[in-house]
């Protein structure tokens, strides 16, 4: 019995040894994304994009001699999940950084949990301000509200649009945030919000708001909400006769934004982060990429986010030598002249990335490209 118990003993320690030995070549990185529920089209499309990044990075050796594991969990959605997963990534996964989320209340209500137990956090696409003020773990590869609000601001001024009225959603701290920014440019250039009408996530019915919009005879509408919202909105300006323009933020980006709206978007426009029709070798050769492995899917912007979000981190893990949360942290807010496919992208001294922002318009069911504003 004694001789057994040594056996399965030594047995053990060997089993340990191989599992430890095992975890050693590995590099846990966490993923929480929305892959179901009513943001399931921002997350899904982040996932592959980091997926596909960390597919080539291990397949060209890895880092430090090691492969990434991607451990990603879905969020549905829903507030309250960020906070459990990142948790769970944290406490039992034991990964060394967290990559989410696209929306900036689960991105805000998972940050603070990163910074307190000082695991590096970096979010392809949370543009609200408030998401780097969180702490210096916390970063973002994506430009933000103040500067995306701005943009359009002046778009809609270029365009002769002097009268704009706006429809927010209050439940999402994007929404009011990309408002704000909106306003403060809009007024500033000499133009005037004519009406201000609100919403919350998951409301289905407009038409009041709508109407009110339409009586204050604007010459185009603000609406800084996420795809769902925005195309039964548009469906529903339409049957209402509102014909003026319509425009918006990256939170329009979303395979079902025209799959529902069909062609009543058609002469909107809104900012977002990259164009798949951008005809640069690296952004075509990441289009290429991303169909073969995706049955022929064509990549948007937070598929090009996620993809740039996990090269930044594998970048700096290389650069840091190590996965030491102080060390890589500093490695990532480092971040200078990398080039992303969503552009060349350094990180300031807030962690915010400094880029440029696209503008597309909606043509015949469609995005065709407008042009890029420089920071």
């Amino acid at each position: 019995m004694l001789k057994l118990t040594y056996t399965l003993g030594l047995f053990g320690l060997f089993a340990l040894a191989g599992s430890l030995c095992l975890a050693d070549d590995e590099i846990k990185v966490g993923e929480f994304a929305a892959l179901t529920g009513g943001s399931a089209s921002f997350g899904q499309s982040s996932h592959k994009g980091t997926q596909l990044a960390f597919d080539e990075i291990n397949a060209a050796g890895g880092v430090m001699g090691k492969k990434f594991k991607l451990i990603t969990e879905d969020d549905q959605s829903v507030a309250g999940q960020p906070a459990t997963i990142v948790r769970k990534l944290i406490a039992q996964d034991k990964v060394v950084a967290v990559l989410g989320e696209v929306r900036s209340s689960a991105t805000l209500e998972a940050a603070p949990i990163c910074q307190q137990d000082k695991i590096p956090l970096i979010s392809p696409a949370a543009t609200n301000p408030k998401v780097t003020e969180v702490g210096d773990y916390i970063s973002r590869i994506c430009f933000i509200d103040p500067f995306q609000g701005t943009v359009m601001a002046k778009f809609a001024l270029s365009k002769g649009w002097k009268k704009v009225a706006m429809l927010t959603d209050v439940k999402q701290d994007y929404s009011v945030g990309l408002a704000e920014f909106f306003v403060k440019g809009f007024t500033a250039g000499g133009g005037q919000i004519v009406k201000e009408q609100k919403y919350s996530t998951g409301d289905k019915d407009f038409k009041p708001q709508l109407t009110s919009i339409k009586a204050s005879k604007p010459d185009a509408i603000f609406i800084p909400g996420y795809y769902g919202e925005v195309a039964l909105i548009g469906k529903q300006a339409r049957l209402l006769g509102i014909k003026v323009p319509l425009l918006g933020g990256d939170g329009w980006v979303g395979d079902s934004l025209l799959k529902v709206a069909g062609n009543s978007l058609d002469g909107s426009f809104f900012s977002c982060h990259f164009s798949a029709e951008d005809q640069s070798p690296a952004v075509q050769e990441f289009v290429k990429k991303y169909k073969a492995k995706y049955s022929g899917e064509v990549p948007d912007d937070m598929a090009a986010l996620g993809y740039d979000s996990a090269m930044i981190l594998a970048e700096a893990i290389k650069r840091a030598g190590t996965t030491e949360g102080d060390k890589l942290k500093d490695a990532i807010a480092t971040t200078k002249e990398h080039k992303g496919i969503t552009g060349v992208i350094t990180l300031d001294a807030h962690r915010d990335a400094t880029k440029p922002a696209v503008i597309l318009t909606i043509a015949k069911g469609g995005f065709q490209f407008v042009e890029s504003v420089a920071p």
